[in-house]
């Protein structure tokens, strides 16, 4: 007798601990779901996804001048001419001014399956602010290294036509905004101009 009460005693006993444990390990569960739930929150809070004010951190990218306005950023070269007048604007076509850097050497290329060489005279254009052309003028090393690798990826056929060359300074302009994307973040070169062209 005394051996069924004592396992009477121990199952109850046994049903109680599963039943405590059972119920820590609900509250344990709980705890880390919203403990799980808060730091998601948190997260998206702190992204930006939810809640707080979603322009409160501007990014300082190069911003569009409109024709007229002060240059915030001095243009590579603009000191170099004190007796220039200013430019004056026509009323039509865009209410952007568009800046220009020459770059002072030539790029000379060999062509893609060819024996043909290439050489260019370029300029690229901007309607951003004179940062754009600082960094132009402060990264020519790197996008040098960049404009000969599209040229000499170009096939002889693609330099002869018009719609070719237009294709190569789309290119070029690409290559230029992701130098300057890589470096500074940001890469504003609205376009890429041909000064000379020469095919040999």
């Amino acid at each position: 007798m005394s051996k069924t009460k004592d396992k009477a005693e121990t199952g109850d006993e046994g049903k109680s601990k599963s039943g405590k444990g059972g119920m820590i390990k609900i509250i344990i569960g709980a705890v880390l779901l919203i403990g799980t739930g808060a730091g998601g929150a948190y997260g998206a809070f702190a992204m930006g996804l939810i809640g707080g004010d979603h322009g409160a951190e501007e990014i300082d990218t190069p911003k569009l001048v409109k024709k007229g306005d002060d240059e915030a950023y001095p243009l590579p070269g603009a000191g170099k001419k004190k007796d220039e007048t200013p430019p004056v604007y026509g009323d039509g076509g865009s209410k952007y001014r568009t800046a220009y850097y020459s770059f002072e050497e030539s790029f000379t290329s060999n062509l893609a399956d060819s024996p043909g060489l290439v050489q260019v005279e370029l300029a690229v254009s901007t309607r951003r602010d004179g940062r754009v052309l600082q960094w132009v003028h402060n990264h020519e090393l790197a996008i040098r290294s960049a404009i000969l690798t599209q040229l000499a990826a170009t096939p002889e056929a693609e330099v002869y036509g018009v719609g070719g060359k237009e294709r190569l300074a789309k290119r070029l302009t690409q290559a230029i905004n992701a130098v300057l994307e890589e470096n500074e973040g940001f890469g504003g070169v609205d376009a890429v101009h041909f000064r000379g062209f020469i095919v040999q």
